[in-house]
């Protein structure tokens, strides 16, 4: 298959995506652009603060794309590219963009509170305690998996002999032991560091100065080029581990501190990245598919990926964890974004906008991926069958947008990888200190359910951040990305089901439609369901006993939550029955 096809198929099907059926989901819900929103009734300017719908989009998407839809497809490409393009698209369209808008907008109309709050007008204080238990887990994965991941790609070193290049050349730095492997997670970690310290820049800028936003996107995009180029010079050394003790302390700072100083004006910079990356694949898949070049992958490969990973459902609908739905969006959207947006008209492009380009994202992950590597090499990195070799997708798919690139653009194989990994760091990162934030606040209103009012010390930011670090930390430090990857897929899908029940549940008391948002969350709680039942199998097996109790403190939790739903749904309802927010 010719790579323009996917392509070509893809952006015509989210484009009418957008506009049809999410105008469709915008008039279901109720989107009032004349109702004031939480930012400008609550603004506060540390949480709640309006905000451009640009510098929003940006944040959002940044802190929702991470890597998630790049080492999803990557992994799920060893099914074929149909099996993992039809998901990616279709469930994109019906499932996640959907979710991603209805809880959005159910925040906003709840003037900001979380998704956990959501669950308390809607399941009780019963439903609402446990649905915290299940987040705080779930942000445990979310957290240690992207910990994990970004270790691996600040610190990720390819043999020269992958891009043609000898000893001689001068364009990477090498490792010092080695002048045969270049160290390309160093350009990356230099990048990281130098968009980092400019960060509260920024902030001051756009904040305290009102800074034009396009000056803005301007001046961060300088400063992205010029951390590259930087990097390339100064590459930043440091061992995995010591990279995950430094990501450790930043999210603990990052996750105190007002969002326009650090959170906000970092992802207004760093989106760049995904953005020039974004283009740069768009572009090169356009002129790869007119050069001929096709997929070395194949279309399907039913029993390679059933002998690596197990059964197409559940394995492929839970390996690609962002590309096409994610519980982790809903926390984004309850957490930060609602108490930014100053129009719920602004809710359709944020929400529905920002998963669809997510799912553009993971379709050209696929092409990169599927087109740029044979399949040979392709397993032997991601899935190499030595006896405990840990895979690299970060690495496959740099190696897979390096040769994208070089072919549809005639830019150097080297360069091209570098994209990659650039691609995947900066939103490993991101995503990261997005989390510990969110976790923060869970474990705020964790306290305050136990103990039925807000005590000084449990509810002070330093103190829950600081236990969101310590746990990501201790799970990260024993579990490889590998092993941590399926619990936090699974976990996550399970969240977005969970939150579609109770979206369900609040737009039934709401008198409002609900259907859209019903079936998608049957099929994901039947398909985590069994993810989770085959891993708990899986974890007993091997032995891992930490994620194997994981495994079963999840299934357990979601079997009490969607008991807790069903009996909501069948519990006959006065004619006053409202919820807080939407009773009008």
């Amino acid at each position: 298959m010719n790579v323009l096809v996917p392509i070509v198929l893809a952006t015509v099907a989210l484009s009418v995506a957008y506009h049809r059926y999410g105008r469709f989901v915008s008039q279901k819900l109720g989107v009032d652009p004349e109702r004031t929103t939480p930012a400008i009734e609550l603004e506060d300017g540390r949480d709640y603060v309006p905000t451009r719908c640009g510098i929003v989009f940006a944040h959002h998407y940044a802190s929702i794309a991470g890597a998630g839809p790049i080492l999803g497809p990557t992994m799920a490409l060893v099914f074929g590219v149909v099996p993992a393009f039809l998901w990616t698209v279709l469930g994109g369209i019906f499932i996640g963009a959907v979710h991603d808008f209805a809880s959005l907008f159910v925040s906003m109309r709840e003037r900001g509170r979380s998704i956990a709050e959501t669950v308390r007008g809607v399941l009780g204080p019963v439903g609402f305690f446990v649905f915290i238990l299940f987040l705080l887990v779930m942000l445990v994965m979310v957290t240690s998996a992207f910990l994990a991941a970004s270790a691996k790609a600040l610190t990720s070193a390819i043999p020269l002999s992958f891009f043609g290049l000898d000893t001689s050349q001068t364009l990477l730095p090498v490792t010092r032991d080695d002048p045969t492997v270049a160290r390309v997670g160093g350009i990356a970690s230099t990048s990281v560091i130098l968009l980092t310290l400019f960060a509260p820049v920024l902030g001051y800028l756009l904040y305290r100065r009102n800074l034009d936003t396009r000056a803005a996107y301007v001046i961060a995009g300088a400063t992205v080029i010029a951390s590259v180029v930087i990097g390339l010079e100064l590459p930043v050394r440091l061992e995995p581990k010591t990279w995950m003790v430094v990501l450790a302390v930043y999210s603990f700072i990052a996750a105190g501190l007002p969002v326009w100083v650090l959170l906000q004006p970092r992802d207004f910079a760093n989106v760049l990245l995904l953005y020039g990356g974004m283009g740069l694949l768009f572009l090169a898949s356009l002129g790869a598919g007119l050069r001929g070049v096709k997929f070395q992958a194949p279309m399907a490969d039913m029993a390679t990926g059933t002998a690596t990973l197990g059964a197409i459902w559940p394995v492929l609908f839970i390996t690609i964890a962002c590309g096409a739905i994610s519980g982790f969006h809903a926390l984004v959207s309850g957490g930060t974004s609602c108490k930014q947006l100053k129009s719920e008209a602004d809710a359709q492009r944020v929400g529905f906008g920002g998963m669809l380009l997510e799912s553009m994202l993971a379709v050209m992950v696929l092409v990169a991926v599927g087109a740029g590597l044979s399949h040979a090499k392709y397993l032997t990195v991601v899935y190499p069958g030595a006896p405990g070799a840990s895979g690299n997708p970060i690495l496959a798919f740099a190696l897979g947008v390096g040769a994208l690139l070089e072919s549809g653009l005639l830019i150097p194989k080297a360069l091209g990888t570098v994209v990659g990994v650039l691609m995947v760091e900066g939103f490993v990162v991101t995503t990261l200190d997005t989390a510990i934030r969110l976790n923060r606040y869970v474990f705020e209103e964790f306290w305050t359910a136990i103990v039925g009012r807000k005590v000084p010390v449990l509810g002070a930011a330093w103190f829950n951040s600081g236990l969101s670090v310590a746990l990501m930390l201790l799970m990260a430090w024993g579990n490889a990305f590998n092993a941590l990857w399926p619990v936090f897929a699974t976990a996550n899908q399970l969240l977005a089901a969970l939150t579609l029940i109770a979206v369900s549940a609040w737009l039934t008391r709401a008198r409002k439609p609900y259907w859209y948002v019903v079936w998608p969350a049957f099929f994901m709680i039947a398909t985590t369901t069994a993810s989770l039942l085959l891993l708990l199998k899986k974890h007993f097996a091997a032995p891992n006993y930490t994620l194997a109790a994981t495994d079963f403190v999840l299934l357990l939790l979601s079997a009490v939550l969607t008991g807790l739903a069903v009996k909501t749904f069948l519990r006959p309802r006065p004619a006053d029955d409202t919820v807080v927010g939407v009773a009008a």
